[in-house]
């Protein structure tokens, strides 16, 4: 199951964090992914909606961190990922300059290199 939370803004809408395993073969092991919507069941349904099926959030076990929040609420889709984290104390200095990317970077899969 994956681990996941939500975090209520006080404007109404809500911020999904969920760590999933990655869709594309290649990818990393696993995805901490990111929406912004106006209630829970729209942010899960707009993840359906990209062909991520089987995402649910039981729970508020690992809920967004402040700075999460920041950058999906400042990216036009809404919707970011990045490489979760293997363990919440070792995070080593690569994860920690990573940035955030679309989602649409992880559902197009790698791109042919001539």
């Amino acid at each position: 199951m994956a681990a996941g939370g939500f975090c209520k803004l006080p404007n109404g809408t809500v911020v999904v964090a969920l760590n999933l395993p990655s869709p594309a073969a290649s990818g990393p092991g696993s995805v901490r992914v990111l929406v912004h919507s106006r209630n829970r069941a729209r942010a899960l349904t707009r993840l359906r909606n990209l062909g991520l099926r089987a995402v649910y959030l039981r729970g508020n076990a690992a809920p967004p961190t402040p700075d999460e929040i920041t950058a999906v609420l400042h990216h036009p889709d809404g919707l970011l990922w990045r490489t979760a984290p293997t363990g919440t104390a070792a995070r080593g200095p690569e994860l920690a300059q990573e940035l955030w990317h679309p989602i649409r970077a992880l559902l197009r899969g790698p791109t042919a290199q001539t």
